[in-house]
């Protein structure tokens, strides 16, 4: 089963029984807090990145894309300067690298900032590097990324999320729904349940299946559930 984005508004009004003016204008806030949930208590690679950038000679910031969420690996490509940066508090670089004019090939990047891009509502990251970079260095980030929400597409269309977790998206989202009817305790408690359990299915898949070698390490051991 899966759902697209009008099934899932559907679904949601099924569920909930419920379809007043207000309630049905709010359905996409649902959808979206329930997918944010998912994304920061799952570390799925469906939602890993690559991409290129380039830290520019005497600036020590390198702007991420705007869909970061969290680096992985932050590697320098160009020719003869290959290498992983060590990722570091901004406390370490300020402590080792206090003369911001000071340059050389950098050695460890950390978050600094974020700022909101006008228009767009989305952030921008900001890594600080040091030492500063003495020469314009192509990189590439591998990151975790904040992928498109359901809501954004066509009814007809669908996301990875609403194709191959349907339920953790549809129970997430009833929650939310049902929080904001004041429905009854037990019943936002039985969607809680089921979204847990949804939930930890998903995180067996991304956690347990996704990042393991069986022909390294064998297949995975887990107790019957």
């Amino acid at each position: 089963m899966s759902y697209n984005f009008g099934e899932l508004k559907t679904a949601i009004q099924s569920y909930t029984d419920n379809s007043e003016t207000t309630f049905v204008s709010n359905i996409s806030n649902f959808i979206k807090s329930a997918e944010q949930r998912i994304f920061y208590n799952v570390d799925l690679e469906n939602f890993r990145k690559n991409a290129t950038g380039v830290m520019s000679t005497g600036n020590q910031f390198l702007r991420t894309p705007t869909d970061f969420l969290a680096p992985f690996s932050l590697f320098i490509t160009t020719s003869g300067s290959e290498g992983f940066l060590l990722e570091k508090d901004v406390n370490f670089m300020r402590e080792a690298f206090p003369d911001v004019t000071s340059t050389g090939k950098p050695l460890y990047y950390g978050f600094f900032d974020s700022s909101v891009t006008t228009g767009s509502g989305l952030v921008n990251a900001n890594f600080i590097l040091g030492p500063t970079p003495n020469a314009d260095y192509t990189v590439e980030l591998h990151y975790y990324y904040r992928p498109t929400s359901l809501t954004t597409l066509a009814d007809t269309e669908y996301t990875w999320l609403s194709e191959n977790a349907p339920n953790a998206l549809l129970y997430g989202s009833l929650i939310e729904a049902y929080t904001f009817m004041k429905g009854e305790p037990d019943i936002i408690g039985l969607y809680e349940s089921r979204f847990a359990e949804s939930l930890s299915r998903l995180k067996d898949l991304a956690e347990a299946r996704e990042n393991a070698d069986a022909y390294r390490e064998g297949l995975p051991e887990r107790p019957r559930t």
